[in-house]
């Protein structure tokens, strides 16, 4: 899984690897800044993340265009949309455990899973059927989740793919990222 350096016209979604996190803010104020930073492995910013309401959020570039719309539906299905609506992809997560298990698909169809490795672990791997089952899936990436801000538990996703991902394949990963930390800190919480 590659190093994640940008490329001059390739964008967010050619890179290999990037950081999704909540931004540092201030313990003792309210913030009112984007819910989610998203960056190089190196650090520089290159989209934002804010959610209108409970149920739409917006993936925009750091000059503020829109990258990729996220509507979420009923409990745990969302839809990606792009700046025209056209839909990109979705993301469904399992009735029970919701964060166990997101099924994915890209613009083209092609279905991806990006699954929890175990019930304590917090790295979930990207693959085309179910990890657990036998024969082993090639990995085709995975999301490691950390806490950067233990005083405030604020999170972070190391988001890596395989060099063969095309473009709008790591858009649909990138925008689950999105919903996965949805599901574990909804909008409106403490620390979202």
């Amino acid at each position: 899984m590659g190093e994640g350096r940008p490329s001059a016209e390739a964008g967010l979604f050619a890179l290999e690897a990037v950081v999704v996190r909540q931004p540092q803010r201030s313990r003792w104020r309210r913030y009112a800044g984007p819910a989610l930073a998203v960056s190089t492995v190196e650090g520089t910013l290159l989209a934002h993340v804010t959610h209108t309401d409970d149920t739409h959020s917006l993936l925009a570039k750091a000059s503020g265009e829109c990258l990729v719309r996220i509507e979420r539906f009923r409990s745990a299905k969302f839809v990606f949309t792009d700046d025209t609506g056209r839909e990109v992809g979705t993301a469904r997560a399992g009735k029970f455990i919701k964060t166990w298990q997101l099924s994915l698909q890209t613009e083209q169809g092609r279905r991806l899973l990006l699954t929890r490795r175990g019930h304590l672990s917090t790295e979930w791997q990207l693959t085309e059927t179910d990890p657990h089952r036998s024969p082993a899936p090639e990995v085709l990436g995975r999301v490691t989740a950390s806490t950067h801000d233990t005083w405030i538990g604020l999170q972070q996703y190391v988001v890596e793919t395989a060099p063969g991902l095309d473009a709008s394949e790591r858009r649909t990963v990138i925008a689950s990222v999105v919903c996965l930390h949805q599901l574990r800190r909804p909008p409106g919480g403490s620390s979202g």
